[in-house]
C-alpha cells in the first residue's frame, strides 16, 4: 500500500511541477508586457495633455458658447450608458471581477433612481458575464484588451457617442482599472459624455504669459469638431490603463500560483519521503521478523531431536 501511495504522490508532484513551469512562464511574459504597456501609457500622455490644452484654449477664447451636445448636460437623466473595459482572458486574479462588480454597482445605483441602462463592453470576459446573466448588451468589442490601438478606442467611443447623440442615453460613464504602478491599480467609474465644462473653464494654466491665438473658423466651430476627438483620447487612455492593469494583475496572479505550486511540491515531497520511510521500516521489520522466526524455528528443531547414546 505504501508503494502505491508513493507512486500516486510522484505523479502529483510531476503534474504540479509541469503546472509550475507554465505559471512561471506566464508570470515572466506578463512582467515583460507590463513594461511595454506602461511605456504606451506614458507615450500617449503628451497627446492627451496637448488636446486638453487646446480645448482649454478654445474654451477660454469663447468656445464654451458652443451648443455642442458634448458640453450641454441633459436636464433629466433617464438612461445611462456604461462603457465597461475588462480583459479578453482570465488567469489575472480579481481583475475582471473587480471591474464587473463596479459596473453592476453603478447600474444598481442608477436603477434605484429610475434610470434605464445601456452596456458597451470591452473584453470577452465581461461580455460573457453579462450575456450569461441576460443583461442587454448594446455593443461588444473584443480581441484587443492586452494591446489596444487608437482605432479600437475610436470604435468604442463611436458606439457610445452615437447612442448619446441619438438621445438614447443622457449620460455615458467609463468603468475601467486605472494603472497607478505595477503593484497598485484601482477600478474607477468616471463620466465620459457630456464633458465637464468646469475642467476647461477653471483649469489652471501653466506659469507664464498666456498665448493669444487667432482662430479660423470661430473657437466654437473648432471646439465642436475637436470634442469627439477629445472623447476618443479619453477612451484610448482608459484602454491603455486597463491593458497595463491587466498585465500587472496577471503577473501577480501567476507569481502567486507559482509560489503555491512550490509550497505544494515541498509538502507532497515530505509526505512521499515519509511514506517511503514507512515502507522501508516496514520491510526491515518484516525481514527482521522473518529472520527471528527462522532462528526460533531452528532452535526448536534442535531441542526436539532425541539425544544420541553412545554404542
Amino acid at each position: 500500500m505504501a508503494s502505491g501511495q508513493e507512486r500516486i504522490l510522484r505523479r502529483r508532484i510531476r503534474s504540479i511541477n509541469s503546472t509550475k513551469k507554465i505559471t512561471r512562464a506566464m508570470e515572466l511574459i506578463a512582467a515583460s508586457r507590463i513594461v511595454r504597456a506602461q511605456a504606451r501609457v506614458h507615450a500617449a500622455a503628451p497627446y492627451a495633455d496637448q488636446i486638453t490644452q487646446v480645448v482649454r484654449d478654445l474654451a477660454a477664447a469663447g468656445g464654451t458658447a458652443s451648443s455642442s451636445p458634448f458640453l450641454v448636460p441633459r436636464p433629466e437623466i433617464r438612461s445611462v450608458a456604461h462603457v465597461v473595459i475588462a480583459a479578453d482572458r482570465g488567469l489575472c486574479g480579481g481583475y475582471n471581477s473587480s471591474v464587473i462588480r463596479a459596473a453592476e454597482g453603478s447600474m444598481r445605483e442608477h436603477k434605484a433612481l429610475g434610470r434605464d441602462y445601456q452596456l458597451h463592453v470591452v473584453g470577452r470576459k465581461v461580455e460573457s458575464y453579462f450575456r450569461y446573466r441576460s443583461y442587454r448588451i448594446d455593443s461588444a468589442h473584443t480581441g484587443f484588451s492586452d494591446q489596444p490601438s487608437y482605432e479600437d478606442a475610436r470604435a468604442v467611443a463611436a458606439a457610445a457617442e452615437a447612442a448619446f447623440l441619438a438621445e438614447e442615453v443622457d449620460l455615458v460613464q467609463l468603468v475601467y482599472t486605472r494603472f497607478v504602478s505595477a503593484g497598485s491599480q484601482e477600478v474607477v467609474v468616471r463620466p465620459l459624455i457630456p464633458l465637464d465644462q468646469e475642467t476647461f473653464v477653471h483649469a489652471e494654466r501653466p506659469e507664464g504669459v498666456a498665448p493669444d491665438y487667432e482662430f479660423e473658423p470661430s473657437p466654437a466651430a473648432i471646439l465642436e469638431q475637436l470634442l469627439p476627438r477629445y472623447a476618443e483620447a479619453r477612451v484610448y487612455a482608459a484602454l491603455l490603463n486597463a491593458a497595463a492593469s491587466e498585465h500587472a494583475a496577471r503577473q501577480r496572479a501567476m507569481k502567486s500560483a507559482t509560489d503555491n505550486a512550490e509550497d505544494l511540491i515541498i509538502n507532497l515531497t515530505r509526505v512521499m519521503n515519509r511514506a517511503r520511510q514507512d515502507a522501508i521500516t516496514t520491510e526491515i521489520m518484516e525481514v527482521v521478523g522473518g529472520a527471528e522466526a527462522l532462528r526460533q524455528g531452528d532452535s526448536l528443531h534442535t531441542s526436539s531431536e532425541p539425544p544420541q547414546h553412545a554404542a
